[in-house]
């Protein structure tokens, strides 16, 4: 069928990869169409429960801060099909035997069910659900994919940004990684997780404009070779922003550079050093502030640094004031995918409702709806049946109830201030850089009992 672009799948009209809000439904996996088409066909509507959650922490974590929950459930508050979206999924030859009403239903799609999920910004664990979602089963299978990735690549970095955060002791943290990232989405959607993990601010503007961040930013060694000498540079820059300007001093010499802005006529900010020895750099530019009485002018150094980096030059005593952190933030470089998974726990059928598991080697699953309760003081987690009533407090609540939120969300600042305060109350034994230790997990009793009772079933 003609759409206002041409044919449904006329690869030869050129259209933008910036994915338009209308269109998100189909930033998918192929898989969860043709499941919800075949559902769709053997009358398989009952309500389903599935579960996310990680199977395994990442190399050296202790733990997850989780992040992404906001903009996971601002698409399924506005998630529905476009009609060039069906045409194109309508003349694809994959679909060529489905009825015209599994068209038709997506044409009145949106997401009707309900989501129980742990606060954004708190410490998680492995196999702890994050979030649980109850709908009829085409709707809750549809949003695997979206909800995946907002979710995990979103909660790799705010734990990468905590990680650094806290090696650096209390000096400020930035996020500079948006030209490195997988993408100009991957970059604002890093900012944001970043701030959750304590960073101080992003280089990317577009979230400040859209998040309020803090948005901050220095010179590149273009803008000092741009002009005759590091002086003149130097002195451009200061006059354009005299009250915070950051010079980048290693662009030749950083002895040179650091003298040149000694040199400047408007007091500079702070300086920057991208490259060479940082812990032998930043002493020697220390000096040479300190010498020309510039003693509250602040050092930031960047560099390829991540928490082990930062925490050396910390261990050592460098005088540095902040630091910057790009490609390993925002790629979470030493281990950069989150094995985060969406499976099915319960689904309702032929008037029955029943739990369901996942029996195969190393990725079993338990059947049924579940809670984790934590102890005070990060004293141990256990996995348990929603109904239960065990010791500790519950930490997934309901989020949203009819496809709507159902309540207020924090702001981000908020969720910032609660990620903070789970840190602060982690013991250092889990937030430990290399080898920490493995925080208690268990699961009740009872749900033991229905993994061991659970046996491969249709519904």
């Amino acid at each position: 069928m003609p759409t206002a672009n041409g044919t449904a799948h006329d690869v030869s009209v050129r259209r933008s990869l910036l994915i338009p809000p209308e269109h998100t439904s189909i930033v998918t996996d192929l898989y969860q169409l043709t499941m919800a088409a075949a559902y769709y066909e053997s009358g398989r509507t009952g309500l389903a429960s599935f579960e996310m959650f990680v199977r395994r922490l990442p190399r050296d974590r202790g733990y997850l801060l989780l992040a992404g929950l906001e903009q996971a459930l601002r698409y399924l508050e506005t998630l529905s099909f476009d009609p060039e979206a069906i045409d194109y999924l309508r003349a694809h030859p994959t679909f060529a035997q489905v009825s015209d009403g599994f068209f038709e239903y997506l044409a009145e799609f949106r997401f009707t069910g309900s989501v129980d999920a742990i606060a954004e910004g708190s410490i998680v664990f492995a196999n702890e659900p994050l979030l649980t979602v109850t709908a009829p089963l085409i709707e809750a299978q549809l949003i695997e994919t979206y909800l995946l990735t907002t979710v995990n690549y979103q909660t790799l970095v705010a734990t990468k940004a905590a990680r650094v955060v806290s090696a650096a002791s209390g000096r400020a943290v930035v996020d500079f990684g948006t030209r490195r990232a997988h993408g100009p989405q991957a970059g604002v959607l890093a900012a944001r997780a970043a701030y959750i993990g304590g960073c101080a601010g992003t280089s990317n503007v577009y979230a400040g404009h859209a998040l309020g961040v803090p948005i901050v930013g220095t010179m590149a060694h273009s803008f000092v070779m741009a002009y005759e000498s590091q002086d003149e540079a130097f002195e451009a820059y200061a006059r354009a922003f005299p009250h915070h300007a950051t010079v980048l001093v290693d662009t030749y010499e950083t002895a040179e550079g650091v003298q040149a802005a000694t040199r400047m006529s408007t007091r500079p900010q702070a300086v920057r050093i991208d490259s060479g020895d940082l812990a032998q750099g930043s002493r020697d530019t220390r000096a040479i502030l300190d010498s020309a009485g510039l003693r509250d002018v602040r050092i930031v150094v960047s560099s390829d640094l991540n928490e082990y980096l930062v925490q050396d030059l910390v261990d050592e005593g460098a005088p540095i004031d902040g630091f910057g952190v790009g490609t390993e933030l925002v790629t979470s470089r030493d281990d950069p995918a989150l094995s985060g998974v969406y499976k099915l726990v319960e689904y309702a059928h032929g008037g029955r409702t029943v739990g369901v598991a996942k029996l195969s080697e190393d990725k079993a699953t338990y059947p049924g709806v579940k809670q984790v309760f934590r102890a005070p003081d990060f004293g141990g987690d256990v996995i348990g049946a929603a109904d239960e009533a065990l010791p500790g407090a519950p930490l997934l609540a309901r989020v949203m109830e009819g496809g709507d939120v159902c309540s207020p969300l924090p702001t981000l600042e908020e969720t910032r201030a609660h990620a903070a305060a789970e840190m602060m109350r982690l013991p250092q034994r889990y937030t430990a850089l290399r080898r920490p230790d493995t925080y208690p997990v268990r699961y009740s009793d009872r749900l033991r009992k229905m993994g061991e009772d659970t046996r491969p079933r249709r519904v």
